[in-house]
């Protein structure tokens, strides 16, 4: 089930992660190659080394990339 390249924006203001959706396992998904966004002017997605797991009650939205 892996998409190539997907936003996963979290509740959290202002905060969402970049990476590929890699599976989903019940309420759990994983991404790799996984960075960090934060909205704020400038702001440089941070690279998240290893494996995200996000429960989907987090979650806000998922944008698929083209």
């Amino acid at each position: 089930m892996a998409i190539p390249g997907c936003i996963v924006n979290l509740k959290t203001d202002g905060v969402a992660i970049r990476g590929v959706l890699w599976s989903s396992r019940g309420a759990w998904l994983t991404l790799k190659d996984a960075a960090l966004i934060k909205a704020e002017a400038n702001a440089v997605p941070i690279p998240i080394d290893h494996e995200v797991i996000v429960h989907r009650s987090n979650i806000s939205f998922i944008q698929a990339l083209p």
